[in-house]
């Protein structure tokens, strides 16, 4: 077997409608398929995919381990959805290769504002 890549990663949602708000207007991540029932989010090299698990029979679970999400700056996208309401999870961390700011959606998902400032070695 060879594995070419990861196409999407599932992030699971009871209000359908809601997360896509949250994932479209609050973090402004393009999805081509915002109406489909399952809308994909494209973030450059994964996708978000969001799903009402309930819908498959299973129960509603959010991710506890974070989805880092690469930003130009930490500072100024933390600064930015802290003005729309979004409440972090203590400060930003600074880990000598990279910065990070730790929040969940309304699902209650981790997620992260990631951004590496360290060369890779």
């Amino acid at each position: 077997m060879s594995v070419e890549r990861t196409d999407f990663v599932s992030v699971p949602v009871q209000d359908m409608e809601r997360a896509k708000r949250f994932y479209a207007e609050t973090l402004g991540i393009h999805s081509p398929s915002l109406d489909a029932a399952w809308p994909e989010f494209e973030t450059g090299n994964v996708s978000l995919y969001l799903v009402d698990p309930t819908k498959m029979g299973a129960e509603f679970k959010p991710n506890s381990s974070h989805i880092a999400l690469r930003v130009p700056d930490v500072a100024e996208a933390r600064h930015r959805l802290e003005e729309a309401g979004v409440e972090f999870e203590g400060d930003t961390l600074d880990t000598g290769v990279c910065h990070m700011a730790f929040f969940s959606d309304p699902e209650g998902n981790a997620l992260m504002l990631h951004r590496r400032y360290a060369p890779n070695e």
